[in-house]
């Protein structure tokens, strides 16, 4: 390639990885990608030379390396704090992600699906109740992850409106200002609901964290303040676009979805190539700290380097006819929920929702449809968390 690609770009109508990143696909499997500023950084593209990348230690997720690539200048406000897990490096990384990983087992997962299950046909049963037409993201999509993750947490679910639009602000908002007022109002609510616990606690996970790490002190409150943050925008932002496009993205594929309905066993294996085929969470970013010598190429210390997703979980070479949708595919190997030490933690919990969510709404409406033609719906741009603004159906 003589010319670099820009990234982010938005995504079209009915969803495929912007088209302009096809030339990322056809130079792989390690680009360059040039950020609003005119920053170049690497891309990485390959699938095998992701997953070697993302397990190497000599790539940091510090947010406050004054090299660490920032894509869209609102982003520059997660330089002013260091974000738990997410933002931070072992054995930091390590010390929290092990105090959590209990709570996000397979075990502990598997125990919340019946409670998972009584959300979602109470939701469904209220929107059958109304009619058609209903909207899907403010009637399930956002609600079915908000409610289980506020339920796992102890937090009050009357606040998700707060909770909701705080996280909104933090991801999409329109400036960097904007985006670090809507932090420090989020902290600052989940600061005094610590302290409400801590006069009456509850039973939820925040309430286990106080009282086994807190009042010991093995935990600091501002730390403990920003890891809850962290679980309730992440717990609830990313399943519900998921759950969104999972529908959207079903009803575009007509025999697919007749696959599903007629064998609901194929419903883990849809969900993964789900994960695979929309990648919400395009554009995993790293700084290297060490030269790195991979696929011919170096990338040396101080290097952005940004791991699109979409065209990664693409690759011809791990995904024979990748650009087709097939519910029946391996495709547990995607990196949709990362790699590596930063694998989301939350994993479990969002394939056990989006399992439930999509099997009932499928298999409980069966002649559910788009409300308006696909190319009116609104979706979120590029430079955030993939999604829908809004997904009218009926049926």
């Amino acid at each position: 390639m003589t010319e670099t690609v820009s990234f982010p770009q938005d995504r079209t109508c009915p969803y495929p990885p912007p088209a302009n990143y096809r030339p990322l696909r056809e130079a792989g499997p390690l680009a360059h990608v040039t950020f609003y500023d005119g920053r170049e950084v690497w891309a990485v593209t390959g699938h095998t030379e992701a997953r070697a990348l993302l397990t190497d230690p000599r790539l940091s997720a510090d947010r406050q390396n004054p090299s660490f690539p920032m894509p869209v200048e609102r982003f520059k406000a997660a330089r002013r704090f260091r974000a738990p897990l997410i933002g931070m490096d072992d054995p930091e990384h390590n010390a929290q992600r092990r105090m959590l990983i209990p709570s996000f087992s397979l075990k502990r997962t598997a125990a919340l699906r019946p409670q998972i299950q009584r959300i979602v046909d109470e939701l469904l049963d209220r929107i059958l109740a109304q009619g058609p037409p209903t909207e899907l993201v403010s009637a399930y999509a956002l609600p079915v992850p908000s409610m289980v993750i506020c339920s796992l947490l102890g937090v009050p679910y009357a606040d998700h409106e707060f909770f909701e639009e705080k996280s909104r602000r933090m991801l999409r908002g329109r400036t960097a200002e904007e985006g670090e007022q809507a932090r420090i109002e989020l902290e600052d609510h989940l600061s005094d609901l610590i302290a409400r616990k801590e006069r009456a606690p509850g039973d939820g996970l925040l309430d286990e964290l106080i009282e086994e790490r807190l009042r010991t002190g093995a935990v600091e409150r501002d730390e403990l303040v920003r890891l809850t943050m962290i679980l309730l925008v992440a717990g609830h932002e990313t399943t519900a676009n998921m759950i969104s496009l999972g529908a959207f993205t079903l009803l575009q594929h007509p025999e697919q979805l007749d696959r599903l309905r007629s064998d609901e066993g194929l419903i883990p294996s849809a969900v993964e190539e789900l994960l695979r085929f929309l990648s919400i969470a395009d554009g995993m970013l790293r700084v290297a700290t060490e030269d790195i010598e991979i696929a011919g190429q170096t990338i040396r210390t101080g290097d952005g380097v940004v791991f699109p997703t979409s065209v990664i979980n693409r690759d011809e070479t791990a995904y024979p006819s990748p650009d087709e949708l097939d519910l029946g595919r391996s495709a547990r190997h995607h990196i949709a929920f990362g790699f590596g030490v930063h694998q989301c933690l939350g994993q479990n919990l969002a394939r056990a929702e989006m399992e439930i969510a999509l099997r009932s709404l499928v298999t409980r409406i069966p002649d559910l449809r788009l409300a308006v033609p696909a190319a009116d719906i609104p979706f979120k741009p590029g430079d955030t968390l993939q999604g829908m603004l809004e997904l009218p159906l009926a049926w």
